[in-house]
């Protein structure tokens, strides 16, 4: 196999359970159990300073974590004998550590920023990813300086991005969280769901004169995708009546350029990229046209800097110091050595309100594994479940959960020092309300703190000890703290990369393969399947729970007919 990856060439894989610094860590937590953090800040008075770490205007705070100093010791041995830092330079040096495709795992191409080459199977690819960058620039310009005409005449006023899974969530993602910076005369819309409300209500709001579709689709064959731009086209060409207009209102991201043409779009109008930029990775290359489109090419540009400065802070420093490997390894003690089934991502940031789910397809679709490398299946819990919402609105939904549930439930917060909206005591109330859930959830307040308060309230006898339990909390929830200046385009570039980087790490460490989606695979085909019998042709499904469903759905569609 070309570009080998460190699995292929080592000896014997390494089995991560079977470890030292795996026993040691299992022999570690037992003596952990009945440690509280709270009595570790009380025991080290500089604990917060030591476990925090800086990268360029982003602050990094872990010292909130059942953790010791032996703790991340063993955790750094763990991602040692793991093989992080071979992998880490294998991926860096463009070898195929996607192994199930064969193929090399290169988005820090995309964002890099320095004249160094990338080599991918003998070849630089840096200059073709500058000239797509070029080719992004020259376009974005035109549609937003307005020499970019509609087929009647008119400047572009409206983006709608057609896209699903990656090429969806990730420019949401990026356009919502600096939509600060988008221009009011320029709309940006999002259409991913086969659903046809998704796209009617998106077509129902922008007109057809001054509309442009981005329709991204690797292969563009992509099921959703494709049905959703041709509904797209169809609405288009109804209303301007001509199939010319295609060309005007409609551009692709795609590397299947007989079907582009086929659609109606301009070959010139291609953004291409490469097979080794997975969909969840991709909102670095010219997937990111529409956020380009929103928010202009210099600050995209600014935002795969940021990316690029967190690859340099992931690359050249040493694992314990190194904030990507601290996140994955306090992620791997809490999934394999606590049993935290879930992970939760809290920005105290609205425009962030899409951050959560777009790690959740880059979390769960890159770890949601069960078999190592070579095809073993692990015994050991992998990808963690990745949910969240914006503070403050977590706070009156799931915070009960968190501060007095039986769960465990490591948490990120994030929030930064400026707000783009600098309206009254609105940003001091929000960090107020950030500092004091991670506060409160490290603390948690004893029974006698409670019965402390109940008494000086007046309270005593059956009912104090009745409302004590009640009005007590655990404490001991672990939660990272993420402060920034302000999130513009650099800093949000640092942190998607970091988080992605995370995601690497934990891959590693578990042993599988984090660049493949087999599984989301089988649904497609399995739909694929269905489709004729939903649509009434022959067959039947190879299950009675899914042949029933079918004939119920037959029936309540016989029974809309009239007559």
């Amino acid at each position: 196999m070309s570009g080998a990856s460190p699995s292929r060439t080592d000896s014997k894989p390494v089995v991560i359970d079977e470890t030292e610094a795996w026993a040691a860590l299992a022999e570690h937590q037992r003596q952990m159990a009945a440690v509280h953090v709270r009595d570790l800040f009380d025991a080290d008075p500089v604990r917060a300073t030591r476990m925090a770490i800086s990268l360029n205007d982003l602050y990094f705070d872990y010292s909130k974590h059942r953790v010791t100093d032996r703790t991340m010791e063993l955790l750094v041995d763990l991602a040692r004998q793991a093989g992080v830092e071979r992998w880490r330079a294998a991926m860096f040096g463009g070898e195929h550590i996607n192994i199930t495709e064969d193929r090399a795992v290169l988005h820090v191409a995309l964002r890099n920023r320095s004249a160094t080459p990338v080599i991918v199977d003998g070849h630089d690819v840096m200059p073709g990813v500058r000239d797509v960058l070029a080719r992004m620039r020259a376009f974005t310009t035109k549609v937003r300086d307005g020499s970019w005409k509609g087929h009647t005449g008119k400047q572009i006023r409206a983006i709608v991005n057609i896209g699903i899974g990656g090429s969806d969530l990730g420019p949401v993602m990026v356009t919502e969280a600096l939509a600060w910076l988008k221009r009011p005369d320029l709309e940006s819309y999002f259409v991913s769901n086969v659903d046809a409300t998704d796209i009617m209500s998106v077509l129902d709001r922008v007109d057809p004169e001054t509309v442009l579709f981005v329709v991204a689709s690797k292969t563009f064959t992509t099921q959703e995708t494709m049905t959703n731009a041709a509904t797209a086209r169809s609405w288009l060409v109804e209303r301007l009546g001509d199939e010319a207009a295609v060309s005007r209102h409609f551009v692709a991201v795609s590397t299947n350029a007989d079907g582009v043409s086929r659609f109606g779009i301009d070959r010139d109008n291609m953004f291409g990229f490469w097979d080794w930029v997975g969909g969840r990775y991709s909102v670095w290359s010219a997937i990111g046209l529409p956020v380009a489109l929103a928010i202009g090419m210099d600050a995209f540009e600014d935002f795969l800097a940021g990316g690029h400065a967190a690859d340099n802070h992931f690359q050249s420093v040493a694992l314990d110091a190194n904030i990507p490997v601290i996140m994955a390894m306090l992620g791997i003690w809490y999934s394999n050595f606590w049993g935290a089934e879930t992970h939760a991502i809290i920005p105290y940031d609205q425009y962030l309100h899409r951050f959560p789910a777009y790690f959740q397809q880059g979390d769960m679709e890159s770890n949601g594994k069960r078999v190592t490398l070579d095809g073993t299946q692990v015994g050991y819990a992998t990808g963690p479940v990745i949910w969240g919402e914006p503070g403050t609105n977590g706070q009156h939904a799931f915070f009960q959960l968190l501060h007095q549930g039986t769960r465990l439930v490591p948490a990120d917060f994030l929030i930064a020092a400026e707000s783009h909206n600098p309206v009254g005591r609105h940003q001091s109330m929000l960090m107020a309300n950030y500092l004091a859930q991670t506060a409160a959830l490290m603390r948690g307040r004893s029974a006698d703190e409670a019965r402390a308060l109940l008494a000086d309230a007046g309270i005593d006898g059956e009912r104090l000890e009745l409302l004590a339990a009640h009005r007590s909390y655990p404490g001991n929830q672990p939660t990272s703290s993420f402060l920034v200046r302000t999130f513009d385009p650099f800093t949000l570039g640092q942190l998607v990369a970091l988080y992605e980087h995370k995601i690497f790490v934990q891959g590693i460490v578990w042993g599988i393969n984090s660049f493949d989606q087999w599984g989301v695979e089988l649904g497609k085909q399995m739909a694929n399947d269905l489709l004729p019998m939903v649509e009434g042709g022959a067959g039947a499904p190879a299950d009675g729970s899914t042949a029933a469903l079918l004939e119920m759905y037959r029936r309540f569609k016989e029974a809309q007919r009239p007559g």
